[in-house]
């Protein structure tokens, strides 16, 4: 089997927006009902200390944007208009909104979270900025669950500062899939060149080993085939899986979880007919460009997965939150204190996380159309499905 030929896969039309590059010729013709069938997407500010006024203005400065969705933003029109001056935006115009009946298409929708004057700190870890991004998340997620609009992009909060007895999460995904009631979830950072979940999330390095079981292993395999499906559109979707020690393990000489448990969960993923590969080794796997065989990788912990990824795709990659019943992405980096209010950051990761999220609904939509009717799948396809899945296990058998 040729590994490198992922596109004949993918049996749906084409009809998702270039991320990278959302206003060439041919997102126009993917996008031609776009003036009758917009997307409402709803924006989390973040931590207001940090970039995310900054990219957001960015952003939606070209107002070509506003012919693909009608973005609310759960923040502040005066913090807003506070970096409208640091961006050298003065006449960026905005409307603010009661509720998300009111979103004007054409325009950045403002719902204020505070009417107050909030003390802008740039750059600064604060308390209030830590309370407001929790505010503004918990607002945004309300609306969504009640079906104000379709999908949410968050911006980068601060881990710390957004502690407290009612936001005791490290991240956004713990919080999402909590708030959400979601089964299972899993982070999935993607780009045009890969897509990688993170099966433990922000877990503490010396803490992975001990959860790392065959039952982890195959549910995240589950809700990442699913959403690369589901989501991403690819038919029949491959999915190599990272080793968690040195080389695999060597048969047990650098530990011996690959062999006694990952591998095992590999081939258990398999016999249910998901294209599971692996342990590879991760050096040698991103080293000989071996991720460009696959449709997705699942890195065992969260550097092991995130730092091919930013290396590869560091101004424009995309944080996913796949299993969630919503629509959820957010720029790939935080808040970048370091830059924040000096007009040097760069809005492209969040552009292609509001992109991203438009692309994902409209794949939903599609996917879900096709597949409501389980009558629609014949028995004939099904059969095919399972012997092509173990023909692909004859040829390319998981191995340590």
């Amino acid at each position: 089997m040729d590994n490198n030929n992922n596109n004949n896969r993918n049996n749906r039309p084409n009809k998702t927006i270039n991320v990278n590059n959302p206003f060439n010729e041919e997102n126009k013709q993917s996008t031609s009902s776009k003036n009758t069938n917009i997307i409402k997407i709803g924006i989390s500010h973040g931590d207001f200390n940090g970039v995310g006024y900054e990219i957001l203005l960015k952003t939606f400065s070209d107002v070509r944007v506003m012919e693909y969705c009608t973005p609310i933003l759960y923040g502040s029109s005066k913090i807003l208009s506070y970096y409208k001056k640091i961006t050298d935006l003065p006449n960026f115009p905005f409307t603010n909104i009661r509720s998300c009946e009111q979103a004007e298409k054409g325009k950045l929708n403002v719902l204020n979270i505070i009417q107050e004057e909030v003390k802008i700190d740039v750059g600064q870890q604060t308390e209030i900025a830590g309370e407001l991004a929790a505010l503004s998340l918990n607002m945004a997620t309300d609306d969504l669950i009640k079906g104000k609009f379709q999908a949410l992009v968050t911006n980068p909060i601060n881990k710390k500062n957004i502690q407290s007895p009612t936001f005791h999460f490290p991240g956004h995904t713990e919080y999402l899939t909590k708030k959400f009631d979601a089964k299972d979830s899993l982070m999935i950072m993607a780009c045009d060149k890969i897509k990688i979940g993170v099966m433990t999330n922000h877990l503490a390095l010396k803490d992975v080993p001990n959860v790392v079981t065959g039952d982890l292993i195959l549910r995240k395999l589950k809700t990442f085939h699913q959403s690369l499906k589901r989501d991403f559109g690819i038919s029949m979707p491959k999915i190599a899986v990272l080793a968690l020690n040195p080389h695999a393990g060597d048969h047990g000489v650098n530990g011996d979880e690959d062999e006694k448990i990952i591998s095992p969960a590999i081939q258990k993923a398999f016999d249910q007919n998901i294209l599971a590969f692996g342990p590879f080794p991760a050096d040698g796997f991103f080293g000989m460009g071996e991720f460009a065989n696959y449709d997705g990788v699942l890195a065992i912990y969260h550097d092991q997965g995130l730092i091919p990824f930013k290396l590869m795709s560091f101004t424009n990659g995309v944080n996913f939150t796949a299993g969630l019943p919503y629509v959820r992405t957010s720029p790939a980096h935080g808040t970048a204190y370091h830059i924040a209010g000096k007009n040097i950051a760069n809005p492209d990761s969040f552009r292609s996380a509001l992109f991203m999220a438009m692309d994902i609904c409209k794949n939903r939509m599609e996917y879900d159309e096709l597949t409501s009717n389980v009558l629609q799948i014949s028995k004939k396809d099904h059969i095919v499905d399972e012997d092509i899945t173990h023909e692909l296990q004859k040829d390319d058998e998981p191995a340590l």
